[in-house]
């Protein structure tokens, strides 16, 4: 469990740190240089201000169309990792049984174990390490939207001193501040806890501590960051909702639990 917290820890923190190692004071623009701005940050901001107008100057339909867009790019590699995270379920039992078979604590043990679990992987064509590649690639889209929001003057007026318009309102909050009801940040959360039971492995301690962890620095962001950094997030967790209901279903684990306990009764009868 340590080493998933700090995974979790360790995302968290770079996606901190590289928030603030950019030119996250300055205004956005096409003059911008550089590798980050030119071919991150500018088109998204782009791309959220053509909608938007197009839209009627609507930047949080804009924000959810953007994010529906990001999701459908990155799809491909969202669509493996939810099959993964079902078939690391299904497997759950034939787990189980390894650990209590190799229950002891003694190093000799643990390898034996370990084997046996790579093994066990390979005869079904699970790679365990499969759902990281999307988390390390949405890592900096997500980090570049940040940026994209945050240094929009018609979204952030503060970052232009120079801009004279208002600031963009959507639903009940401003797009550049945090919400003052706290009701979208719990949103994000509720959203994020969802998203994550529905692929939570089975009677995997490490990823129960994640699903209620998870939601809870969730919505610490939310609470302090712009409102369209938690509307993205929302629209997101949204997404993968749909997503893994229609690609796996939600409870894959679960009828393979239940299948595996009926036929164990019809043995025993």
């Amino acid at each position: 469990m340590v080493k998933k917290l700090s995974l979790a820890a360790l995302f968290a923190g770079i996606m901190l740190v590289m928030a603030g190692c950019f030119n996250i004071d300055q205004p956005i623009s096409e003059e911008n240089t550089g590798i980050w701005d030119p071919f991150f940050v500018y088109p998204l901001s782009w791309l959220m201000t053509t909608i938007a107008e197009a839209l009627g100057n609507s930047y949080g339909l804009a924000i959810i169309i953007v994010t529906i867009l990001l999701r459908i790019l990155i799809l491909p590699l969202m669509i493996k990792q939810t099959k993964s995270t079902k078939a690391m379920q299904a497997l759950q039992p034939q787990m189980k049984e390894l650990r209590e078979k190799y229950s002891a604590k003694d190093q000799q043990t643990q390898q034996k174990l370990q084997q046996e679990m790579m093994q066990l992987f390979q005869q079904h064509g699970v790679n365990p390490l499969a759902g990281c590649l999307p988390i390390l690639v949405q890592m900096p889209i997500l980090i570049a939207f940040y940026h994209a929001i945050i240094r929009t003057p018609s979204i952030n007026p503060d970052v232009d001193p120079s801009y004279t318009g208002q600031a963009q309102e959507f639903l009940w909050f401003e797009l550049g501040s945090a919400d003052p009801f706290f009701l979208l940040p719990l949103i994000a959360g509720a959203t994020t806890f969802i998203q994550q039971k529905m692929m939570m492995v089975q009677d995997n301690p490490q990823m129960k501590a994640l699903l209620y962890i998870m939601p809870i620095m969730i919505m610490a962001f939310a609470a302090f960051f712009p409102s369209a950094l938690a509307l993205y997030w929302v629209i997101g967790n949204l997404f993968m909702i749909v997503q893994t209901y229609f690609i796996t279903g939600p409870n894959v684990g679960k009828k393979k639990e239940t299948a595996d306990q009926a036929k164990a009764g019809g043995a025993k009868g």
